[in-house]
């Protein structure tokens, strides 16, 4: 049996996987690294964190992911060679936090990479006539993580997502359904992240499909767009202190709301390029903060 066949055929006949899950999200501040421990499966699936760190972007990662990041036209050349850089990058962060937890790669069964988020088009927000689909864009090589940690990696979750009828995002409903469902009541787990998120979970035991994740709107992208813009050397509002100083500005946020995708029915989802730099751009006289 071909070597890589026969270690997942291992794998998947183990009572439990350590599994690494790398998380880069919309507000481009770094990279979640999660070692989990998971038994089962199935609505008998457990979780164990072992470990888990977000190592920082520094500023020239940043600078590199907003070239491409939520734009209209950028270099194809550039985005080709900026897909396995950060595979290679996000790689060499596995690596580092391994040595640093003391524990050998080799101890590792899979990784499951989501890849740093680019573009995200669904159909509702692009209303292109020629492309009647969803689509998104992530990048981060998976074949370069693999073959630089020596570990098995999986990659492109929202593409499977869109392949399958999804808009590709969020994908926490079924992990949120097997691991924090509860006999006793519904829940509303809430994620703000540089995209708001919500899944809701109805009580164990009922019709597990009424399950379902959705984007409420834009979240630390906006604010973050806003605070480089208007306070250099800043690349976001620490603690919300700036916020907090300040007032609701009625007629932006009016504005804002009137939005088609706030009218849109859920599940939904969007994506940096209306919660972004371009948002802000387009309402900038509004969007001045006051000393």
């Amino acid at each position: 049996m071909n070597t890589h066949l026969a270690r997942l055929y291992y794998i998947a006949q183990q009572p439990s996987r350590r599994i690494i899950g790398l998380m880069s999200g919309t507000s481009l501040d770094g990279l979640d690294v999660a070692l989990c421990n998971v038994r089962g499966h199935g609505s008998g699936t457990q979780l164990t964190l072992e470990q888990f760190t977000t190592v920082a972007y520094d500023e020239d990662v940043r600078y590199r992911i907003r070239q491409v990041f939520a734009g209209n036209q950028v270099s194809l050349e550039y985005l080709t060679l900026l897909n396995p850089w950060l595979g290679i990058l996000h790689a060499d962060m596995v690596l580092a936090c391994l040595r640093n937890w003391q524990i050998d790669p080799a101890a590792i069964d899979l990784i499951a990479s989501h890849g740093q988020t680019v573009y995200h088009a669904p159909y509702h927000q692009h209303q292109r006539a020629d492309f009647s689909l969803n689509a998104t864009l992530q990048l981060g090589d998976g074949d370069h993580i693999a073959v630089r940690t020596g570990i098995i990696t999986v990659s492109d979750f929202r593409q499977k997502h869109l392949a399958a009828g999804g808009e590709g995002a969020p994908l926490a409903a079924y992990g949120d359904y097997l691991l924090l469902s509860s006999p006793n009541e519904e829940r509303l787990l809430l994620n703000l992240g540089g995209i708001a998120n919500f899944t809701y979970l109805p009580r164990t035991g009922e019709d597990a499909s009424t399950a379902f994740s959705t984007d409420t709107g834009p979240g630390n992208t906006l604010l973050d767009a806003t605070v480089r813009a208007h306070r250099p050397g800043l690349a976001y509002d620490e603690d919300g202190r700036l916020a907090a100083a300040g007032q609701v500005h009625q007629e932006l946020l009016k504005t804002l709301l009137d939005h088609p995708f706030f009218a849109a029915p859920l599940p939904k989802t969007t994506g940096p390029s209306y919660s972004g730099r371009h948002t802000c751009r387009k309402h900038r006289g509004k969007t001045a903060l006051q000393n």
